[in-house]
């Protein structure tokens, strides 16, 4: 018995004494919305009363598991700095003004937002402590209101809306309870500031139980209010609810959709989550599996939110151009309710079978083109055309980014190799052929490794190196894409036109000739409706 004393944990009257007590203090620590949390605790009952051995038991131990251990209002802290965001946008993207400037709008607003005055209500019944808070806030810059009594707090509760609520214990009619009670009714984002010269641990307790941010004894001290209603609000100051419509880049393959969204995540300091959508068919993906199947799990976004333990997160939906619809659902249709801010509050996962709110995610989807794209989704997104990039663009990135880059990846920093401006210039015009900058950064790695083995077959690491137009033609060999332009002479029968191509569009020569036939003319190739016609009618 001695030894078993010894060995056999200490149980404290603050410890849980089993499993169930863990799971019940982890829902109150979880901080769930009521709803959620009185659903859990009864969950939490009806397990205890199955055998341990059963495999009810185990899913339902998985269930609450997964419930305490979602980030219901867990936030990361925003950056709000117009500046240091601009730093970030540059150095990650040359040029997309019109991107970086609608990113640095959002933060504006959510700025503007954050400064706005905050509304104070002060509830106390002794006139002298109510008129020196008042005093004190004022002083602050807040916005005052005085309540004398408990009914007249609730009724002003009633008729206005309020930041922070300051309100004494012991009132009569009633009391600081009902109060506290009546605000986070209205209100779940308000915040109660409890003070009373009757304080006592099971008071502060219950206090904190039903939402009082913080329990102070009086006397008061001034330097003690300040701090705790500046603490109150400093989540207000940060929270940066994001409603209205989701952005949703458009463009060629290449042009940097993927990597704004991760730049966007950088100048926020907010996490970042990236699901691709591409040749998802299965609804249950985004929504997740009801409980009842065998090794059913939560969809992909609520998954993604457990794990960066935070409910703010940048969340890019990628190739939202080419979901898949089959007898399974339509994922699509899913994305509705994600994507809409009217909705979102109220997100219904199939696993939890419970609200999660979304609306403080902010969401960014990207595609290639916008025709497969249902209509009632597109009308939930705010379109931005990547048009692609200019050739000094090109020039630009190329030097500033992946020629740093790729000597990086191919063990030749440090050493004395350099690149002309017109050989970055015939690599763009004379080997690559896009809007995007995919194939142009596989030329360069082509070009370094390529210098990398030259250098170590024959010992010349530390020589100086200058890479110019002949030097990428002896590396990559001869030029894969011709300019017909620079060759065209004027013809008669030939007209000069323009085309609209993935690549960002080419010029093209139509030339019309004359033969002998039975007016039948016969088109062969995937050529679109309009050329068809077009032939047709000449």
């Amino acid at each position: 018995m001695r030894i078993f004393k010894k060995e056999a944990p200490v149980l404290t009257p603050e410890s849980p004494k089993s499993e169930m007590d863990q799971y019940r203090q982890a829902v109150r620590e979880a901080g769930m919305p009521p709803e959620a949390a009185e659903t859990t605790l009864k969950e939490i009952d009806r397990i205890a009363k199955m055998p341990s051995g059963s495999a009810e038991h185990t899913i339902g131990i998985n269930y609450v598991d997964y419930l305490t251990h979602l980030p219901w209002n867990r936030m990361t802290k925003d950056r709000l700095d117009l500046k240091a965001a601009k730093q970030v946008l540059d150095d990650h993207h040359e040029g997309l003004g019109e991107i970086k400037t609608r990113v640095l709008e959002y933060l504006a607003v959510r700025i503007l937002q954050s400064e706005s005055r905050h509304r104070m209500l002060v509830v106390d019944d002794e006139k002298v402590t109510r008129m020196n808070l008042m005093h004190v806030l004022s002083k602050e810059g807040y916005p005052v209101e005085t309540a004398a009594d408990g009914l007249e707090a609730i009724r002003l509760l009633d008729e206005q809306d309020f930041d922070v609520v300051i309100t004494d214990l012991k009132m009569e009619q009633a009391d600081g309870m009902q109060v506290l009670e009546k605000a986070k009714q209205k209100n779940p984002d308000t915040e109660v500031i409890i003070i009373t010269g009757y304080a006592t641990v099971a008071t502060a307790v219950s206090a904190m139980q039903k939402g009082s941010y913080h329990f102070l004894a009086k006397p008061l001290k001034l330097d003690e209010i300040r701090t705790t209603v500046d603490k109150a609000l400093q989540n207000k100051r940060t929270r940066l609810d994001h409603h209205g419509p989701v952005l949703c880049f458009v463009g060629p393959p290449g042009t940097g959709k993927t990597s704004l969204g991760q730049a966007i995540a950088k100048s926020m300091q907010r996490r970042f989550v990236r699901i691709s959508l591409a040749g998802m068919k299965d609804e249950a993906q985004l929504r997740g599996h009801r409980r009842s199947y065998v090794g059913a799990l939560p969809g992909r976004i609520i998954q993604e939110l457990r794990r960066v333990e935070a409910i703010n997160p940048v969340f890019m939906l990628d190739e939202l151009d080419k979901i898949s619809q089959e007898f399974k659902g339509d994922p699509a249709a899913a994305l509705l309710e994600v994507l809409d801010p009217q909705q979102n509050t109220h997100f219904m996962d199939y696993y939890l079978d419970l609200p999660f709110d979304l609306s403080k995610v902010m969401f960014i989807a990207t595609a290639n083109t916008v025709d497969t794209i249902p209509e009632a989704l597109l009308d939930r997104l705010e379109v931005i055309e990547l048009s692609g990039y200019t050739e000094q663009e090109k020039v630009r990135i190329t030097f500033n980014h992946l020629i740093p880059r790729e000597i990086a990846a191919n063990g030749l920093e440090g050493r004395a190799i350099g690149f002309e401006p017109a050989a970055v210039t015939h690599l763009i015009r004379d080997y690559t052929r896009e809007a995007g900058l995919r194939g142009l950064q596989r030329q360069i790695a082509s070009l370094c490794r390529k210098i990398a083995l030259e250098q170590v077959d024959k010992g010349s690491g530390h020589d100086p190196l200058t890479i110019d137009t002949e030097a990428v033609t002896a590396f990559l060999g001869p030029r894969r894409y011709a300019h017909e332009v620079t060759q065209a002479k004027d013809r008669v029968g030939v007209a000069t036109g323009l085309a609209w191509t993935r690549t960002g569009g080419e010029i093209v020569f139509v030339e019309a000739t004359h033969m002998r036939g039975n007016s039948r003319l016969t088109l062969t190739g995937s050529l679109g409706t309009v050329m068809k016609e077009s032939a047709q009618a000449q």
